[in-house]
């Protein structure tokens, strides 16, 4: 049985700054993030120690992520402080109209592609987690992540 007050306390934060990242609101993020956790306490007993603790709960927070957005479809534009509080190097260097032109493009990208770098730049996901999440092995998530980012690359060159 897996402790679930120290679960929270070790992933909480990791699963809110991805639903953040793909979401682009701090409320729906905490929302969700509260229910992946209100699952998790649920469905305790079907966590069956075959993946990591945080691969269930990302696989959790996916399933609540797609219900979010059929009942609130994605917007067109992200707000332009997104994730200022948590910013990293790269986002103080990159301008508004950048950061724009790179969300477009990920999220041009087709599944399982766009997912995959999602949870590796956002929730800092091994390749190993992100394989499990998606059932396959972590040589897989490898692959798929660097087509990604040569598709990315690719676009964002032609768009110069």
């Amino acid at each position: 049985m897996i402790e679930l007050g120290q679960v929270y306390k070790e992933y909480s934060d990791m699963i809110y700054r991805w639903l953040l990242a793909r979401t682009g609101d701090e409320d729906a993020a905490e929302e969700i993030t509260q229910e992946t956790f209100y699952q998790a306490v649920l469905h305790a007993d079907r966590y069956d120690h075959s993946c990591k603790v945080s691969t269930w709960l990302c696989s959790i927070a996916q399933n609540k992520l797609r219900e979010y957005y059929r009942k609130n479809p994605p917007k067109e534009e992200l707000p332009e402080e997104y994730g200022a509080a948590d910013r990293s190097a790269e986002d103080r260097v990159m301008d508004a109209s950048q950061k724009m032109e790179l969300y477009r493009a990920i999220h041009s990208l087709p599944e399982p592609a766009r997912e995959v770098v999602h949870l590796r730049a956002f929730a800092d996901l091994s390749f190993k987690e992100i394989g499990d999440i998606f059932g396959k092995n972590e040589n897989w998530a490898r692959v798929t992540y660097y087509r990604a980012k040569t598709a990315l690359r690719k676009e964002l060159t032609e768009n110069e």
